[in-house]
């Protein structure tokens, strides 16, 4: 059914009444005027009154000719009304008329002859006031000319948002004839663009008369299909003189280019605060798990829905050459993921397992290129070179993967391994800026992480070296049972140089040792190893606590190191301990059923300061009490005093009593926080019952 053929069947369907005021007659007000065949007249319409000026007991029966016409312009009144009335033939034009008032005015008539049912003749004259009816002619053919020639899209609706009018813009916008439009509803013709929200909008307008300003509008249409475009789009109600309702326009500016802009712009400003936010996170801690974590946790959600750091096996290794093989797997491990939400993608995903990429798979020609790998808009063939195993394309199928990009790791000039990223939900293709923010994101990573593979290996060595020189497990000892442990820094640039020691000497006596080198890394752990041996040798010298801390001290001061030390030595026959300090924090004695205590001792001054002199003090270690020894790592931190740490301490072992291995165990997990940056040695002895064929003597 045509335009024509729906507004036929609503002006039929439309009920009978009359229209309010407010219309193009009313606006123009037409009079009518009836004259009889001797020009007189008989007919006299109210708009009659507003055109010339007489009511219609001054005009009813008056000759028209003498009551309108200037003498000068009678003749041809006359004869036109003659020819009017012998011929039936009308006539149209402007005339001047002479108003009641007594000016001459211009006015616009439709004369045509009218017969009745006696056959008598009569002129029916139609008139609007001249001025009048041009201003309406140049006001609809301005409107025309506006609506037409406008650069900007205008359309009008009518109330049941059916298509009255399409201007040319429009029709180039939408790439639909004006024709087409006419009497169709937006939703029939526009199906790209999201014209549920549109309608609702347009009803709301016509509803409150409120008009929507500069909605953004962004999607397709025939014009252009395979490309986005936004458009600034304007609702507003459109009402008659008498407040009738006659429907709803809207304008439609094509902004794509300011769009765009701003989104190059906005995304210019992401990128920014993204490498910022990269700069003050990636790399805070010399780990490289830590570090990949944060930089996947950077990217997500803003860059991708999931994020992957993989770093090839022999480098994390330091097997890695300069060159990398040309045919074959390469083996990667992935040291963090991070997604934007839950996703099967990640299923089965272990962190830190080594896992082999096929020589077709993107990740391997990254890092075997050293270049990013982009794949704008993943097909099936793509997703298959995704994933370990092409089986689980499928699944990254089924999850909505549509785009993919890699970068590698690079340091130096080497390729630590590749930086991935995928994205599902969120609809827009991986571009050339999203390489170069990724890019940016893993150089300044690949640093950091490969700064960390450094230090972690070095940290390795020397807590490696560091625990071959600790002590193993002791044998069982005369009258006395011990407890040990050792807990290298987490956070800490280097392991440092804490030693403990538990040696058996002659009589069934035990040497008690616990210290600690000042600095770290492998110069502290070697002196460390240097400084226990000597202590050994020293012990079993059977020399006084405070004689075997001389010796060493001397040592000390050859190494140019400085250490501070507590050696102590338990007679189980006799229940007495004897012992010497060197710098060191007091140990804590805990008698049977009291409460814990701080030694006192003479402090006496870290090894390798010389000419100080050290003190052997002696005390009593009866059955079921404890002496704890442990290094300042336990109980020193950044924002405490010293002497708040140690009352934690005393509160700590204050606790019901525990096993021994437990209660180091407990003290570690009350006392240190997991990032302190120093060491912990812990040593723990507590007296036991002697046998009675081993009493004292």
């Amino acid at each position: 059914m045509g335009a024509d053929e729906r507004r036929e069947d609503e002006d039929r369907d439309r009920p009978a009444g009359p229209s309010p005021p407010g219309g193009l007659l009313d606006l123009l007000s037409v009079a009518a005027v009836v004259l009889d065949a001797r020009g007189r007249c008989v007919f006299w319409s109210p708009q009659a009154e507003d055109v010339f000026g007489y009511t219609a007991e001054e005009a009813l029966g008056q000759y028209a000719a003498r009551l309108l016409i200037n003498e000068e312009h009678r003749d041809l009144v006359i004869k036109l009304f003659v020819e009017v009335m012998d011929t039936g033939a009308s006539w149209a034009g402007a005339f001047p008329i002479r108003h009641k008032d007594g000016t001459t005015r211009l006015v616009e008539f439709r004369n045509m002859r009218l017969l009745d049912d006696h056959g008598d003749v009569y002129a029916l004259g139609i008139a609007a006031n001249h001025s009048t009816l041009r201003r309406v002619e140049t006001d609809l053919a301005l409107s025309e000319r506006l609506v037409s020639q406008a650069p900007i899209g205008i359309a009008l609706l009518d109330t049941d948002l059916r298509y009255l009018l399409v201007n040319p813009a429009l029709e180039r916008i939408d790439g639909i004839p004006a024709a087409d439009h006419i009497g169709r509803c937006p939703h029939e013709l526009l199906p790209f663009l999201d014209m549920e929200a549109i309608e609702s909008v347009l009803r709301e307008v016509l509803l409150t008369g409120i008009p929507v300003i500069d909605q953004y509008t962004v999607g397709r249409t025939p014009a252009d299909p395979d490309n986005d475009h936004a458009w600034s789009v304007s609702y507003y109600r459109l009402e008659g003189t008498g407040g009738r309702v006659i429907g709803v326009a809207l304008s439609v500016v094509d902004v794509s280019e300011r769009h765009w802009a701003t989104i190059r712009a906005d995304r210019a400003r992401r990128r920014l605060t993204m490498i910022a936010e990269a700069s003050a996170r990636v790399g805070t801690k010399l780990e490289v798990e830590q570090t990949s974590q944060q930089l996947v946790e950077v990217a997500v959600p803003d860059l991708a829905d999931l994020a992957a750091v993989e770093v090839l096996d022999a480098v994390l290794a330091f097997r890695r050459t300069t060159g990398s093989p040309e045919e074959g797997p390469e083996l990667f491990r992935t040291l963090a993921v991070a997604t934007a939400y839950s996703t099967q993608i990640t299923t089965g995903v272990q962190v830190g397992v080594p896992v082999s990429y096929g020589e077709d798979r993107l990740i391997t020609q990254c890092v075997r290129t050293g270049q990013p790998v982009l794949v704008a808009r993943a097909t099936g063939r793509d997703l298959q070179r995704i994933p370990r195993h092409p089986d689980a394309a499928a699944t990254f199928a089924l999850a909505g993967v549509h785009s993919y990009l890699t970068v590698p790791l690079i340091a130096g000039s080497e390729v630590l391994g590749a930086f991935e990223l995928l994205r599902a939900r969120n609809p827009l293709p991986f571009d050339e800026d999203d390489v170069i923010l990724a890019g940016e994101l893993a150089a300044r990573a690949a640093v950091a992480i490969d700064n960390a593979r450094w230090h972690q290996s070095v940290r390795n060595a020397a807590e490696t070296l560091q625990r071959s020189l600790l002590p193993g497990r002791p044998p069982r000892l005369t009258g006395l049972d011990v407890a040990s442990h050792y807990q290298p820094a987490q956070a800490s640039a280097e392991v440092g140089g804490d030693w403990y020691d538990v040696i058996p000497l002659a009589d069934d006596k035990t040497a008690l040792v616990i210290g600690d080198v000042m600095g770290n890394g492998i110069d502290a752990a070697a002196t460390m190893g240097q400084l226990r041996t000597a202590t050994g040798a020293f012990a079993d010298l059977d020399l006084a606590p405070d004689e075997v801390l001389q010796h060493l001290d001397k040592i000390t001061r050859g190494l140019e190191q400085y250490a501070t030390c507590i050696y102590a030595v338990y007679h189980p026959h006799r229940r007495q301990c004897r012992i010497a300090n060197a710098g060191h924090l007091p140990p804590v004695l805990v008698r049977h059923g009291r409460p814990p205590e701080l030694l006192e001792l003479p402090t006496g001054a870290p090894l390798g300061v010389g000419g100080v002199p050290f003190h052997t003090t002696a005390f009593d270690l009866n059955p079921g009490d404890r002496l704890v020894l442990y290094t300042d790592g336990l109980v020193e931190t950044r924002h405490h005093a010293i002497d708040e740490r140690l009352d934690a301490l005393l509160r700590t072992l204050d606790e019901p009593r525990r096993p021994l291995d437990e209660t180091c165990r407990w003290l570690l997990q009350s006392l240190r926080h997991p990032d302190d940056h120093d060491d912990v040695a812990l040593l723990i002895a507590e007296a036991r019952p002697m046998l009675p064929e081993r009493d004292v003597e």
